[in-house]
């Protein structure tokens, strides 16, 4: 699918979401990255996050940050490659909750090798919309 904008014709992106989902990036993460809709649930934007992980997608990760907690730079490390998420458990965070955490794996590749992220992380909804709050690392 091809859209017109003011550089031209850019092509709709149809690879696999990096969030494991299973559906197309564009289907999936991809709207809630350019700011088209909010995700439904605390999942829904845990999944972004690590997509815009991988992508390099700071403005969705600091817009997605609950003001009270996110720092006030958040720069991405060039030297770390996402390659799979695992969720391994969800409590609360659905569309009629107001808090919710998600605990999950993120594997990351380094120069120095292969590594793991276990964190089980919090969220709550502000203002009508989800945010990440913070997360214990496991």
């Amino acid at each position: 699918m091809s859209m017109s904008s003011a550089f031209g014709t850019t092509t709709t992106p149809t690879w696999a979401c990096p969030c494991g989902s299973s559906a197309a990036y564009d289907a999936c993460c991809g709207p809630l990255h350019r700011g088209e809709r909010e995700a439904a649930t605390a999942l829904e934007l845990m999944r972004s996050r690590y997509s815009a992980h991988t992508l390099g997608d700071a403005d969705h990760l600091f817009r997605s940050w609950h003001p009270r907690t996110r720092p006030a730079d958040l720069t991405l490390d060039a030297a770390v490659t996402w390659t799979a998420l695992e969720v391994v458990a969800v409590s609360r965070g659905a569309s009629g909750d107001d808090v919710g955490t998600v605990e999950f794996r993120a594997h990351y590749r380094t120069r120095s090798g292969q590594g793991e992220l276990h964190e089980t992380s919090r969220f709550e909804r502000r203002a009508g919309r989800w945010v990440y709050v913070d997360g214990d690392v496991l």
